[in-house]
């Protein structure tokens, strides 16, 4: 990437990050200091149980001595890591130019990484198809943000298709202490339940999910070619048939409701995006959401 063009990027990035820290700031009346905060902690100590106290947080092995019952204390922890984990396998190329799932997705990745850089937090980016495309270490400072931000654009995908699974598997091999995990995928995939479940269990896990309005409302435009990105191959349908409609509408919106439900009950966020809409005030909600529930 030329450095005119990782200039615009970089100026881009930065108008939509002040952008949604000035609305935060706003809304939470200043009380908002990182748009993390709230999931950087670790274990302290414990303490005697006090009505009112969640319950979710008794020390079990400490209670059953028969003293007592104690919960466990927590800290915020002063330097907390943050890796990003963007699909980037060939259903995510899918959108009008310039405006495909992968170029939301990369800005969304770009303006959460400057985000948790300007926080002094440290920043790891994995991008990832049906294997490892790019590893960028956790690291801190502007010229590792650059470093992120360059290898967002800069990367050329071998891999075709998706495996979060693996990729899952891999976050936990390389990320040890408890960090923030934000993945950006379409999730077009299965079977990766389980390991997202490891993945959620350990760590602090944003899901957000980026669609495009094509993939659920195609044109008719009668008996047409269409290119399979995955599976390198073209197939002929009818798009004015009412199964093809429902073919595609169908899945997507089941996978959608299934992938909500299993953040909700693994205490992971949820965030849906569609390409061409405005997504900065989705990720204020979003985080807004974390700074009152967590």
């Amino acid at each position: 990437m030329n450095p005119d063009d990782l200039k615009a990027i970089l100026a881009k990035l930065r108008r939509y990050e002040i952008r949604i820290r000035k609305v935060i700031d706003a809304r939470m009346q200043g009380d908002f200091h990182s748009v993390f905060k709230g999931s950087g902690i670790e274990f302290d100590d414990v303490r005697s149980y006090q009505y009112g106290d969640d319950v979710r947080t008794i020390e079990w092995n400490v209670s059953a001595k028969g003293h007592g019952t104690f919960v466990k204390t927590f800290k915020e922890e002063k330097e907390q890591t943050i890796l990003f984990l963007l699909d980037v396998s060939a259903s995510q190329d899918i959108g009008r130019a310039g405006e495909t799932k992968l170029d939301v997705a990369r800005e969304i990745c770009g303006v959460l990484a400057l985000a948790g850089i300007k926080e002094k937090s440290q920043t790891a980016l994995l991008c990832f198809s049906d294997q490892k495309e790019r590893y960028v270490r956790p690291g801190k400072g502007l010229r590792h943000g650059y470093e992120i931000i360059s290898a967002l654009y800069d990367l050329v995908p071998k891999g075709l298709r998706t495996n979060l699974a693996a990729m899952a598997q891999y976050a936990l091999s390389v990320i040890k202490r408890r960090s923030v995990v934000v993945l950006i995928s379409d999730f077009i995939d299965t079977d990766y339940e389980p390991a997202l479940r490891a993945l959620a269990r350990r760590h602090d896990l944003i899901c957000i999910h980026v669609a495009d309005p094509l993939e659920t409302g195609f044109p008719k435009l009668g008996i047409v070619p269409l290119f399979d990105k995955e599976r390198r191959r073209t197939v002929w349908v009818n798009t004015s048939a009412a199964w093809f409609s429902g073919q595609l509408s169908t899945p997507l919106a089941e996978n959608r409701q299934r992938l909500e439900d299993f953040c909700k009950r693994n205490r992971a966020n949820y965030l849906y995006v569609q390409t061409g809409e405005p997504y900065v005030e989705k990720l204020i909600r979003l985080f807004r959401g974390r700074k009152t529930s967590r």
